[in-house]
């Protein structure tokens, strides 16, 4: 079965005639000389080997170790004061002398890269350094550095930036845009697969703009160049030696590479980096409107092509669309001069405008072109005031993403859409979960309303999270959730949170 994997080794599972050998018999048998491909063979990089040399030294491998406290396992729902029970439980399940309530040492190796030679400071996956007690950085000619402080981290990206101080001078990579490479462009991956540091590989760019369903700006660009456990925060490069994407996840059907590799593109990877670098957060473009695709028919019936531009559903109310004019309706077709080509790609444009700056939206409405202009707000403002880390723009939360659910909160439509009984009234439902995921495969399905997670009552969207950000902070490796299905029966369910 088929599943993305952070940062793990994936499994092999073509058979050879699947690969480049098969596409040679093919040719073989269709009376094809093999003189066309020794040609386009030729046409590639005779060696990336000046190349690899120069670049290694700014590639390190990180190390981390978290000490995780208690026994292994999921948390049990609580007792009541005065139960029966209440001396059984408090005697078995928190004592310390039991078995495996001991401290319990974890530890996971990553890459990452440095960006600032003078001021030590480093790039790699937030998955890499989550939860991390302490973060070695250890150098290709065997220098070793402890973190001083992680400077940021983004979880919607899964990107974080470390500092160092460097006791030498160290060398530094520069992002390139990768906007730029195209479909066939060859790359090179170097980082530390199974913690063989420094290890180098050479691929092709595969696809542009994948959407792997990790979080709400999903734009990956795919890449062969072999990625593998312990890859992760690695870059990847283009032929002139910059970084063009930072590998995140692999696919694979158990745990093998099969030349299927994720990187975020440098010209998102940027725009994150130079906030935390600035600020320590980030600070993201929001406009406040809920958003849909273009089908045929909203298409034909708006005079607009079809799957191109964002339809507004709805628009948060005083939010920076309303206050600029934005109507339920409008298709947005180009924001602040960048072209809006599908539904996925305005929360990613909006998130990399400045917070403050006005923009120029273009839009159709009623079959008519306009622009209005907007003063762009800040996403994680809004957040905090809603508690909906959807934000009205169409995203999910990375956290409940990664267990494969979407939320919305609980009101009389989503109530008549799944059939939810009137005594169901708090928590929020389950719009979506795909079978494989890790909630799908405990039996939570679209229609079923979350009303605790771990064990704290749910009114929104950002209590769900919270729970999942506790238990891994607890270094336990599922969410207890209790859910009722539409007709009010109540279960509690185990989520993993560590897949």
């Amino acid at each position: 079965m088929t599943k993305f994997t952070r940062g793990r080794l994936a499994k092999c599972g073509r058979s050879l005639l699947g690969g480049r050998l098969g596409l040679v018999a093919a040719l073989a048998l269709a009376g094809t000389t093999a003189a066309p491909l020794a040609v386009a063979a030729r046409s590639g990089p005779q060696s990336v080997a000046p190349l690899a040399e120069r670049l290694t030294d700014a590639v390190v491998n990180i190390s981390t170790s978290q000490k995780a406290k208690g026994p292994s396992g999921v948390p049990l729902p609580s007792v009541p004061k005065g139960s029966p029970f209440e001396e059984f439980f408090e005697d078995f399940f928190n004592r310390k002398d039991r078995p495996g309530s001991s401290d319990r040492k974890v530890s996971s190796l990553g890459s990452g890269f440095v960006i600032d030679a003078k001021e030590g400071l480093i790039v790699t996956n937030h998955h890499v350094i989550e939860g991390a007690d302490e973060i070695i950085i250890n150098f290709h000619d065997g220098t070793k550095l402890k973190v001083d402080k992680v400077v940021g981290r983004d979880t919607k990206t899964d990107l974080a930036l470390l500092k160092v101080t460097p006791k030498k001078p160290l060398t530094a990579v520069k992002f390139g845009v990768s906007e730029a490479m195209k479909v066939g462009d060859w790359v090179m991956a170097i980082g530390n697969p199974f913690g063989l540091g420094g290890s180098v590989s050479v691929g092709i760019i595969s696809a542009k703009q994948r959407d792997i369903n990790s979080g709400p700006y999903d734009d990956y660009l795919q890449t062969d160049a072999a990625i593998n456990k312990g890859n992760s925060g690695g870059p990847l490069f283009n032929m002139d030696g910059d970084v063009i994407g930072v590998n995140t996840a692999i696919i694979s059907p158990s745990g093998g590479s099969i030349g299927i590799g994720f990187a975020v593109p440098s010209d998102t990877a940027m725009s994150v980096v130079d906030q935390l670098r600035e600020y320590g957060e980030t600070r993201r473009g929001w406009l406040g409107v809920k958003i849909q695709s273009v089908t045929e028919e909203i298409a034909e019936s708006l005079s607009v092509k079809e799957n191109s531009g964002a339809l507004v559903s709805s628009v948060t109310p005083s939010g920076p669309a309303a206050k600029g004019g934005i109507e339920s309706g409008d298709v947005i077709l180009r924001l602040d001069g960048r072209e809006v080509s599908s539904v996925r790609s305005l929360p990613r444009l909006v998130s990399r405008v400045p917070v403050g700056k006005t923009i120029d939206v273009e839009v159709v409405r009623k079959g008519e072109r306009r622009v209005v202009k907007v003063v762009v707000g800040r996403l994680e403002e809004a957040e905090k005031e809603t508690g909906d880390r959807k934000s009205g723009q169409g995203g999910a939360d990375a956290g409940v993403a990664q267990l494969g659910m979407s939320l919305a909160p609980l009101d009389d439509e989503l109530r008549q859409k799944f059939g939810i009984d009137a005594r169901v009234t708090k928590g929020v439902v389950v719009t979506d979960a795909a079978p494989t995921s890790p909630a799908g495969r405990k039996g939570i399905k679209a229609g079923d309303v979350i009303v605790e997670a771990a064990q704290e009552p749910v009114e929104s969207i950002a209590d769900v999270t919270k729970g999942i950000e506790k238990v891994r902070k607890d270094g336990r490796r599922a969410i207890l959730l209790r859910v009722e299905d539409p007709k009010g029966q109540m279960r509690f369910v185990a989520v993993p949170v560590t897949e």
